[in-house]
């Protein structure tokens, strides 16, 4: 069966796309992505074509501009161009310059697809660029989801001639007489990709000659092995995660019994940017004090006594909130938080405010957790040498529920040392031995 009939097949047998769809072509003017174009208007699907000029290779990228330009005549289609500066957009946001392309390519193929109501868009990745891939994410330490590879369908993304070799693709391209322009810079081994088509890869045939044949083969299988080991994580997920507002609480006890605990912790964490080797980091919370924490980019992982708590770093719809030290200033659901702490004063006078609460600082610990009121909790309030369930102290001050439902307390070292508004904890207050005053108080927005 040749290339054409395959690409019918495989389009068909995966329900790729139909024939009623409108296609966006991602065309380089390499050989794959002409014969892509080739394939596409020889089987009578409706497509334009879309180009990205990444202004890197000088005139080579211009005359690749041009080149496709040319294909409208060819094909009679619509060719959208674009050119990119793309070193100053690297720079700017500090990444490197392939994923500075990744995110313009793609950021502008999404202003096409909705501004010209397309269905899909194609690209031209075939088997030797799936090997390719699942070799990189092999190294780089992925996980399973890396050894599936690229899949065939992603949403809007497809890629239907996966299946094809590179070699499969080049025949085609000399059997129809195809013309095509060369990337100098696929020739460039410093690229991590390259080095691994023109260098590891060949190495690896010299040893296994069917290497890609057989890697092919793996792939398909770990894609069938991906889709088991999702179903079990899923799995542990609806076990263990519960969502409260805009935070995850996860129960330890019960994850600790979770096996295997640190895969079952990576694919937790992974999701709020977490990376692999923060994972042990993580497992490590649960043996820890409370208080203790693990932050990625986005997120941060607290233990909080029984519990670990996943909460936005920059979210004042947070539950649950670290203070890591005195100088902090924290903006919550309620209002702004402040914290002043005031050293060898002893001519200081307690203000008599129902938002600022001073505390002997040097019975504190910090961090403290800034937090909304659970169940179970107790303090001492002050005046009062033994312990009160929150819920009881409220039906005392004779809370309506409402009220109950909007306060927060300050807790320090799995103590309350406030409850915001209405009580400090007796521990904690200031006597004539009280060398070092921590002054909280909250601006209500």
């Amino acid at each position: 069966m040749n290339l054409l009939s395959q690409t019918a097949n495989n389009i068909l047998h995966q329900q790729l796309f139909l024939k009623k769809d409108k296609l966006l072509l991602a065309v380089s003017g390499g050989v794959d992505s002409i014969v892509l174009c080739e394939l596409c208007f020889q089987l009578g699907y409706n497509f334009s074509i879309a180009h990205c000029n990444f202004q890197l290779r000088g005139k080579e990228s211009e005359r690749d501009e041009l080149f496709v330009k040319n294909l409208e005549i060819k094909y009679a289609v619509e060719v959208f161009t674009k050119q990119f500066d793309t070193t100053q957009y690297a720079n700017s946001n500090k990444i490197s310059i392939q994923e500075a392309a990744r995110n313009l390519r793609y950021e502008w193929f999404d202003e096409l697809i909705t501004k010209f109501n397309i269905q899909y868009l194609l690209t031209a990745h075939h088997r030797d660029d799936n090997i390719e891939t699942v070799l990189m994410n092999f190294f780089k330490g992925t996980g399973i989801t890396g050894l599936r590879g690229i899949r065939a369908k992603n949403n809007k993304i497809v890629r239907p001639v996966l299946f094809a070799s590179k070699e499969d693709l080049l025949s085609f391209a000399k059997e129809n007489k195809l013309e095509w322009v060369e990337d100098s810079s696929n020739a460039e081994t410093h690229y991590s990709r390259n080095k691994f088509r023109h260098e590891i890869i060949p190495a690896l045939k010299e040893i296994f000659p069917a290497v890609e044949e057989n890697l092919n083969d793996n792939i398909r299988r770990f894609a069938d092995i991906e889709i088991i080991y999702r179903q079990g994580i899923d799995s542990h997920k609806k076990r263990l995660l519960e969502k409260r507002g805009s935070e995850i609480h996860i129960p330890i006890l019960k994850l600790k019994k979770s096996i295997p605990l640190s895969t079952i912790v990576y694919e937790i964490i992974k999701d709020f940017g977490f990376s692999t080797n923060q994972t042990e980091e993580v497992v490590g919370l649960l043996d820890s004090d409370s208080g203790k924490y693990i932050v990625s980019r986005t997120h941060r992982v607290i233990k909080n006594r029984n519990w670990l708590i996943i909460t936005c770093l920059k979210n004042k719809e947070s539950e649950t909130i670290l203070i890591e030290n005195e100088k902090s200033e924290i903006e919550f659901e309620i209002g702004k938080i402040k914290f002043e702490k005031i050293e060898n004063n002893i001519k200081f006078k307690v203000p008599d405010l129902k938002f600022t609460a001073c505390l002997n600082a040097d019975e504190l610990q910090f961090p403290f957790l800034l937090r909304k009121v659970k169940q179970a909790d107790y303090f001492y309030p002050l005046g009062l040498r033994k312990k009160k369930k929150l819920h009881r102290f409220f039906i005392d001050q004779k809370l309506a529920l409402t009220e109950k439902e909007k306060i927060w307390v300050v807790e320090s070292n799995q103590k309350i040392v406030w409850v915001i508004g209405h009580r400090i904890d007796d521990r904690f207050k200031i006597t004539k031995a009280t060398k070092n005053i921590l002054k909280i108080s909250l601006e209500i927005f």
